[in-house]
């Protein structure tokens, strides 16, 4: 019986921006990278220079395509956008910081808390309509590139949902339980695009000596956990 190859994906979170450092939805919003996540980017670029990268995948969002380009330019390769690997789209939350969309929208903001996997606000994306479009995508890589190194850059939300529904998680949970940091890298080795093991995950060594700690930018759950205020620090 023939041993099946190991497809490596590198799945990598774009660098910080001024939107996330301000506590704002931007999932929809073209926001470029900051001067620190472009410096948190070329330190993961210096780590991955010598592994051996056939083809680089990213959303097609401003923040993620700089990502990308900074991650491929070692390797020589143009990155490939996937319009599946955007992020999740907040709707009328767009640009506003977190504060005010509970203050404003205090039925909506709880029903996405308690939900956000089947719930979306108006205009926006539920987080299993993330699933529909961004699993296919990573499907079609897996298939293509059997027993290669690839690279996929894409976001906070679409990343989290991709690992969960890979690794079989309950996906309702996923802001509760997962986080990816900026310019996090997370490694999963795939024997088909099914059988899936994660090898790494959220870790941000190439830039800081200590994983950073979950106190922000989770759910309010988490929040409440970390500080006992239940203050609202979530994405």
């Amino acid at each position: 019986m023939s041993k099946l190859k190991t497809t490596r994906l590198f799945l990598v979170r774009h660098g910080a921006t001024q939107l996330s450092a301000e506590d704002r939805f931007a999932g929809a919003v073209d926001v470029e990278l900051s001067q620190e996540g472009i410096f948190q980017v070329e330190q993961l670029a210096r780590r991955l220079a010598d592994d051996e990268i056939t083809c680089v995948y990213c959303s097609p969002m401003a923040r993620t395509v700089h990502t990308a380009a900074i991650l491929a330019q070692p390797h020589n390769l143009p990155p490939v956008q996937r319009d599946g690997l955007r992020e999740i789209n907040h709707g009328r939350w767009e640009g506003m910081r977190r504060a005010d969309v509970e203050r404003q929208f205090p039925e909506e903001y709880a029903a996405w808390e308690e939900d956000p996997f089947t719930f979306a606000p108006q205009g926006g994306e539920a987080g299993v309509n993330v699933i529909a479009r961004a699993l296919p995508v990573i499907r079609e890589i897996v298939l293509q590139h059997s027993g290669q190194n690839v690279l996929v850059v894409s976001h906070k939300a679409t990343i989290r949902l991709i690992i969960s529904s890979l690794l079989g998680f309950d996906g309702r949970g996923y802001r509760d339980r997962l986080d990816q940091s900026p310019a996090c890298l997370n490694v999963l080795d795939f024997k088909d695009p099914v059988r899936v093991r994660l090898m790494l995950f959220n870790d941000v060594s190439h830039y800081v000596d200590q994983p950073l700690r979950s106190g922000l930018h989770l759910s309010k759950w988490w929040d409440a956990e970390q500080d006992g205020r239940g203050q609202v620090h979530s994405t």
